[in-house]
């Protein structure tokens, strides 16, 4: 087996894994008194701006979802059946066509805005910077939701649905958001398929589903985006990614082991086999890219090095968050 095939079969065999050093994680419990400070609300507030801008030409700026219903648009038609309205009978078409058709029309909603964050014992890689960042990211974008008037839920997942926030709507809701994602953190296995499962069996009403991840999960980060997929959510990634993940600083020989299942392993780390995992890293970065472009879901590599309103300015940029 090559180092890639056994690099995704274990869900990175040293990306996962944490030095017995200087990299080992830290307590998932790290401060994060200042993740919400006034410098945050402040970018908060710009990028709301800049999303109406975006969104612009919209009814009070508002994102909408169609489904079929009684609106006023016309969508399709379907063959009459016992039961249905007679009001909304096509006589045009049953003159054409001689079959009794009812015409269907959308209807418009508000759409539901779901985030899925990934509060998995990787998260709290190194300084735990990238639950600080997904954190960050998860509020940021919330916010914005919150200021076009959509309706936001959080849940937080690992290996099950661990925390729940309900559905919430209107910009006063974002101190709600800062407090439970304040309390959120960083424990237990990952299995995206198994919590995707059940979350959409808790959430009833579709939407867009924003998954905040570094997708290390042994069973395949392809599961738990089909299950969305599958159930007629439309996913959003943003794989949340430390550079230091892709070039641990290890040399000689070190125990490793895995921080979220508590296997450890000996290695021995040379300059070859960095290069190798590097190569092996961004080549399963890219399968995910591949993945999602492949199957029309959005995507973003959500690198802490870069801050989080410059990211969230790409997104606009691209599109599919707003729309």
């Amino acid at each position: 087996m090559g180092l890639f095939d056994a690099f995704k079969r274990a869900a990175a065999p040293l990306r996962r894994f944490a030095a017995l050093s200087p990299l080992s994680p830290l307590s998932a419990g790290a401060s994060d008194e200042d993740l919400f400070d006034d410098e945050f609300q402040r970018k908060l507030d710009y990028l709301a701006m800049v999303s109406r801008r975006v969104f612009s030409g919209a009814m009070r700026a508002e994102r909408r979802t169609k489904k079929t219903g009684s609106g006023v648009e016309f969508a399709d038609h379907r063959d009459y059946a016992p039961g249905d309205d007679f009001r909304y009978l096509d006589w045009a078409a049953y003159q054409r066509f001689d079959r009794l058709l009812i015409r269907l029309y959308e209807e418009e909603e508000d759409l539901s805005i779901y985030f899925i964050l990934d509060t998995s014992a990787s998260m709290a890689f190194g300084d735990g910077a990238k639950l600080r960042h997904a954190k960050r990211l998860c509020a940021a974008l919330a916010y914005v939701g919150l200021a076009n008037l959509d309706r936001i839920a959080i849940v937080t997942a690992t290996d099950e649905i661990s925390g729940r926030m309900q559905s919430t709507r209107g910009k006063a809701r974002i101190f709600r958001i800062f407090r439970f994602l304040g309390q959120a953190r960083a424990d237990g296995a990952t299995d995206l398929g198994e919590a995707m499962k059940t979350f959409v069996a808790q959430h009833k009403r579709r939407g867009l589903a924003v998954i905040l991840s570094d997708l290390y999960d042994p069973v395949g980060f392809e599961r738990g985006i089909n299950v969305l997929r599958y159930n007629r959510f439309e996913p959003f990634v943003l794989h949340v990614a430390d550079p230091r993940e892709a070039r641990p600083a290890l040399r000689g020989d070190v125990r490793v082991y895995d921080c979220e299942t508590g296997d450890e392993r000996e290695v021995t780390v040379t300059a070859k086999v960095l290069d190798r995992y590097a190569a092996a890293y961004e080549q399963y970065v890219d399968e995910i890219r591949r993945f999602c472009t492949s199957r029309q879901v959005s995507y973003f590599r959500a690198d802490v090095s870069v801050p989080f309103d410059e990211l969230i300015l790409r997104v606009f940029r691209r599109g599919g968050f707003l729309r």
